[in-house]
């Protein structure tokens, strides 16, 4: 690799070592890791065109791979303009290993260029930071930076480089690496099951709910077998959705925030509640009264999941998702006929759900259920990246939007980070191997996303963005109604010129006139994205389509259930 140092010669073989595929990163200055990476056979180097853009990129690929990913970073500015992906990254479990650099050792605390203390950026974030500033130490470093990224709660690992070390020679005894690191499995001690599925027993009630945690565990067909033996039906966080095919008669949509009337009566009358793989974080308990009078029982690979969503759990399993809902459910008796009665209940609410908001019972219709109804016929093999901003969270109320059996879906975390669903694109489709990738994002989630469309472009990958455009920030917008307060600063008095963009790129941009419009408009989307360029499809949206889950929780006089927005 001419004229790359050889640090970082070594640093690219041991992460191809340890399993890592794709390095996401802006070039640096002098020759770096994206340099070596790019040299690599075993590595695939992405070029990006911001840095925050690209810890984006990072984390769709790591969700959608389960595999740790690496983002190539330079000491100060980048890292700071890395920040705010890199805290969803956290909040959303991404395994993300930052690579950066450290200005030379006669510049720290005296004036260098670009000295920022970046222990003090990351420790809201990393579960592990770890310094090299001898050579030797540079392998070990990666290696388990990587271990810790995949291991206990997953997350963002910090590995900082010291500029002495880049120009460094290689010691001749360098580790040679162990092969790909693993992810750890650990299930509990046979009383904790034991007493975990009495408590479960006893249970009138029962409800699975499903979090990030048990799809990124691979616990689905383990979950739904326990669900059908308990006599349980399965709700899922924004993060669980996927784990199961939402199509499956048990399925009842999202807790919290997201829970479609009237499937919010089936989350508040559970007696018991098998949590796999959630925190239970503010939006799954939005609106849900009776989860802290419910039995809890927790199953989760992080000991500071317990607990930490308000609710002490009567029984903690810390182990993986998977292989614990597994033997959890061997112990389970039969349901009972007080359980095949609450699963009566559960569907009955599931049938008028139904009714109500798919496009068979949803007549009256808004743009953005519309335009969803119809997302759901033409790609129902795709990957749906989210954002979170108003309009767009129709899309994580089932079954406005199902995920179905050939489809996938990403989402923010906690911090619901504007603009995510678009910058995080390119790193979704990278992973998909084919699939399409389409995102759901509002006017001003695309605009804050935008750095991120080149990227895409350049590589081929075919991105369909459906675009809800309420002409500004609907969110805020809403509150402010609310509080009879200024709403002028929420409009954009000069929007940027996305569809320009777009075209400029090679790719297709349209807004159907109507309702009847959007279904050929999709269509014609989905053969532009099959040839490798970008599709916008653009959905006028008023200020009163609002989701249920908003009206019933943040709105007045109404609870959503039959709203014809």
């Amino acid at each position: 690799m001419s004229g790359v140092p050889a640090a970082w010669q070594q640093a690219a073989d041991c992460l191809a070592d340890a399993g890592c595929e794709t390095v996401f990163g802006l070039p640096t200055d002098e020759p770096g890791l994206l340099d070596a990476a790019d040299a690599h056979p075993e590595l695939r180097a992405v070029g990006v065109r911001a840095h925050r853009a690209g810890a984006c990129m990072a984390i769709g690929h790591a969700l959608v791979t389960g595999r740790p990913v690496v983002l190539a970073l330079g000491a100060g500015p980048p890292f700071g303009d890395a920040v705010t992906a890199l805290v969803e990254a956290d909040s959303v479990c991404a395994p993300v290993v930052v690579v950066t650099t450290r200005i030379p050792a006669d510049g720290l605390g005296r004036g260098g260029f670009q000295d920022v203390d970046q222990v003090a950026l990351a420790a809201a974030f990393t579960t592990t930071y770890l310094r090299v500033q001898d050579p030797g130490a540079l392998t070990w470093a990666l290696r388990r930076a990587v271990h810790m990224s995949l291991n206990g709660r997953p997350g963002v690992t910090v590995v900082e480089v010291a500029h002495e070390v880049t120009e460094a020679a290689i010691p001749a005894d360098a580790p040679s690496g162990n092969g790909p690191v693993r992810r750890l499995l650990s299930v509990p001690e046979e009383s904790e099951l034991r007493r975990a599925a009495a408590i479960l027993a006893g249970a009138e009630r029962p409800l699975l709910l499903l979090g990030g945690g048990a799809r990124a565990s691979g616990a689905g067909p383990a979950a739904l077998a326990l669900a059908e033996r308990w006599g349980a039906p399965v709700m899922t966080t924004a993060a669980g959705r996927g784990t199961v095919p939402e199509d499956h008669p048990l399925v009842c949509g999202s807790v919290g925030l997201y829970a479609t009337p009237p499937l919010d009566t089936v989350q508040c009358g559970a007696d018991t509640v098998l949590a796999v793989g959630s925190r239970l974080e503010e939006t799954a308990r939005m609106g849900w009264d009776t989860l802290e009078s419910v039995r809890l029982v927790q199953i989760d690979c992080d000991p500071a999941a317990f607990g930490g969503g308000v609710v002490e759990p009567a029984a903690a399993l810390l182990g993986d998702g998977a292989a614990t809902v597994s033997r959890l459910a061997a112990l389970l008796p039969e349901r009972s006929r007080e359980a095949a009665d609450w699963l009566e209940t559960a569907a009955h609410a599931r049938r008028t759900a139904c009714l109500s908001w798919t496009a068979e019972g949803d007549r009256a219709g808004s743009p953005a259920r519309t335009a969803l109804h119809a997302l759901a016929e033409i790609f129902p093999d795709a990957t749906t990246v989210h954002d979170n901003g108003m309009n767009d969270i129709w899309s994580y109320h089932w079954p406005v939007h199902r995920v179905g059996p050939r489809a996938r879906t990403v989402v923010p975390g906690e911090q619901t980070m504007l603009g995510f669903g678009t910058a995080a694109a390119p790193g979704v489709a990278l992973a998909s191997e084919g699939r399409p990738t389409v995102v759901v994002c509002g006017d001003g989630g695309v605009e804050m996303g935008l750095d991120a469309l080149p990227t895409a472009a350049e590589l081929g990958l075919g991105l369909v963005l459906l675009v809800f455009d309420n002409q500004g920030y609907g969110w805020p917008r809403l509150l402010r109604h609310g509080l009879a307060a200024p709403t002028g600063l929420t409009r954009f008095a000069r929007p940027l010129p996305v569809d320009d963009v777009v075209r400029g790129l090679g790719g297709q941009a349209e807004s159907p006139d109507g309702a009847d419009a959007v279904p050929a408009a999709l269509r014609r989307a989905r053969e532009t994205a099959e040839s490798g360029r970008i599709a916008l499809v653009r959905i006028t949206v008023p200020d009163d389509d609002v989701p249920p889950g908003i009206r019933r929780l943040f709105l007045t006089g109404g609870d959503g259930a039959g709203d014809e927005t």
